[in-house]
């Protein structure tokens, strides 16, 4: 964070040729510059490279974005996320292993990924609502089965035994 803007492309061709004297290399590619509504935008550059300009980024997991919630983006990422570790586990959950295998696996590979970060947001029904439903796809196609074979939330529940999502949401807020 620097103002006026000056000083950042001071203070980053700094830490870059500090950087460079004791072995380390910034990476411009990784490198992103952000401004809030009361700086306005003009090139930062770092060693002959400009510096790409975002609105948002992943850092250290989470989106990061200046003056707006990114609570709602982050859980529709985190649904996405969480698909992708639930798809490369898909062959082991359809396969005809013990449930309390498949709800260990669960537990353990797919459930950390979706809430990963959620001790810093604020929840609404809504987001709630979005996480659950998307396990209870999850526990669907642990089981193989669909809506039309009609099973009640809580019979899938009771049968796969995953940990709810909203206690451990509420578990790693509490903590």
């Amino acid at each position: 964070m620097a103002e006026p803007l000056e000083n950042l492309s001071t203070m980053l061709n700094d830490l870059n040729s500090v950087s460079q004297r004791i072995g380390l290399k910034m990476n411009m590619d990784k490198t992103k510059i952000m401004f809030n509504v009361h700086v306005t935008p003009m090139p930062v550059v770092v060693e002959s490279t400009k510096l790409e300009v975002v609105d948002e980024y992943v850092y250290l997991g989470q989106i990061v974005r200046l003056g707006k919630s990114n609570f709602d983006r982050e859980v529709n990422r985190r649904i996405q996320l969480g698909w992708a570790a639930f798809g490369k586990l898909r062959h082991i959950f359809s396969s005809g292993i013990p449930q309390n295998l498949k709800t260990r696996l669960y537990n353990q590979c797919v459930l950390p990924v979706m809430t990963y970060g959620t001790e810093t947001w604020s929840f609404t029904a809504g987001r709630m609502r979005k996480l659950k439903v998307a396990k209870r796809a999850m526990q669907r196609a642990m089981l193989g089965v669909s809506l039309r074979d009609k099973l009640r939330n809580e019979d899938i529940s009771n049968r796969t035994r995953v940990t709810d999502i909203a206690q451990r949401i509420s578990k790693l807020k509490w903590q």
